[in-house]
């Protein structure tokens, strides 16, 4: 199977030489990219939440496959990281952008729930995860990568990957399949 990503974000090129000063090189890996927007895509005029901005790759391929009708709140705690992405999108209506702790977001909003989450970061993911799952709209999806082993994973934190894992599929309000595709990939949606 060819699984070659054929359509991409335009602003990437941009991005990825924006980050390459910082060394930044957690971005979305293309494959997931692509998944994403497809995702998206499916959600017309869908609320979107990322956790996790990094330089914006992720919110670049959710936007590309966002109706003018959606909305994507990203969530991230480096704000110097975050500054690429604001600067890249400048003056697209859809996207919102929150600097700060993930987690502290989490805990403190007390808005619509969402009709996709991605969680690329460590709240949403391995803390917080009742939280974000409870702000998932019903129908809604979740979704988690990076759940292969990375170049600089702390020591331990295959244990983290399996709870995870473990918990995500195990949940009875939730439909879940892991894809050892990609980084690694979980999709959940919420029944």
């Amino acid at each position: 199977m060819d699984d070659t990503v054929t359509h991409r974000p335009a602003v990437l090129t941009a991005l990825r030489r924006a980050a390459e000063p910082s060394g930044f090189t957690l971005s979305c890996e293309e494959r997931t990219g692509s998944l994403l927007a497809t995702l998206a895509a499916t959600r017309p005029g869908g609320r979107i939440l990322e956790l996790g901005t990094g330089i914006g790759e992720g919110a670049a391929w959710l936007l590309s496959g966002m109706d003018a009708g959606a909305r994507l709140v990203t969530v991230e705690l480096d704000d110097t990281l975050q500054a690429v992405a604001r600067q890249a999108f400048t003056g697209d209506p859809r996207v919102e952008f929150v600097a700060g702790d993930g987690g502290a977001w989490l805990e403190a909003y007390a808005g619509e729930p969402f009709d996709l989450v991605f969680a690329d970061t460590w709240p949403g993911k391995f803390t917080h995860l009742d939280r974000v799952l409870a702000l998932v709209a019903p129908g809604g999806l979740y979704v988690v990568d990076d759940l292969l082993p990375q170049p600089g994973w702390p020591e331990g934190h295959q244990a983290a990957v399996d709870k995870l894992v473990v918990d995500l599929l195990s949940r009875p309000d939730f439909r879940a399949v892991r894809m050892n595709w990609s980084s690694g990939l979980l999709l959940a949606a919420r029944q």
